[in-house]
């Protein structure tokens, strides 16, 4: 089987990092499983919770899919709760597509959150120091982008378009899992759109 599934982000980073994201997680969760990503649709996030934009744009994804498909809406929390925002889109995008299995995760604050979750793990890559500090509360920070670029030698600076698919394929997952719930929602999220898919077929 394959699967193709149609993912909507909000930023120009997000449409590289999200596939990088949702492959690591294939090869974790199901490498059996054939995956056919469809370059993500970019939405933006204050016109996407608006009264049935997250619906319109479920529906136009899923008529460029072939069955078995799904879809997964990956968007950054900011100052609302992921816990409250989510499961209202989800429900929402179930509405509108229930034949479709959707999943939807709502990162804390920002996804560049989860990468200082795992920080260990990308100390001296993509110009971070080698003496980086752990993060103790990674989803207490708002500034995650600030505090990359703060660690940045030289004149090097974080860019969400290269840094954040390039951070995204060598962060440690299965340590952002243990240090970031909104990390680990994304993980349980993806592992439940793999298993759905495949009840479906």
């Amino acid at each position: 089987m394959i699967l193709n599934l149609g993912c909507i982000v909000e930023g120009y980073g997000d449409m590289a990092a999200v596939p990088e994201l949702v492959r690591r997680f294939q090869q974790v969760l199901d490498p059996g499983i054939g995956l056919e990503i469809r370059p993500p649709t970019r939405a933006a996030r204050c016109e996407l919770v608006k009264e049935g934009e997250v619906e319109r744009q479920v529906e136009r994804l899923v008529r460029q899919l072939t069955p078995p498909r799904a879809i997964l809406i990956l968007i950054d929390a900011d100052d609302d709760c992921p816990a409250e925002l989510g499961p209202e889109l989800l429900a929402r995008a179930q509405q509108a597509r229930p034949d479709v299995p959707v999943g939807v995760v709502l990162a804390k604050f920002e996804y560049e959150a989860w990468f200082l979750a795992a920080i260990e793990s990308l100390k001296g890559k993509r110009g971070l120091a080698e003496d980086l500090p752990a993060v103790e509360d990674p989803e207490a920070i708002q500034g995650a982008k600030e505090f990359l670029r703060s660690h940045m030698g030289g004149s090097r600076t974080y860019s969400p378009r290269t840094d954040q698919p390039a951070m995204t394929a060598l962060f440690d997952m299965r340590m952002a899992r243990e240090r970031s719930p909104s990390f680990d929602k994304c993980w349980r999220e993806v592992e439940r759109l793999f298993t759905e898919v495949q009840t479906l077929d």
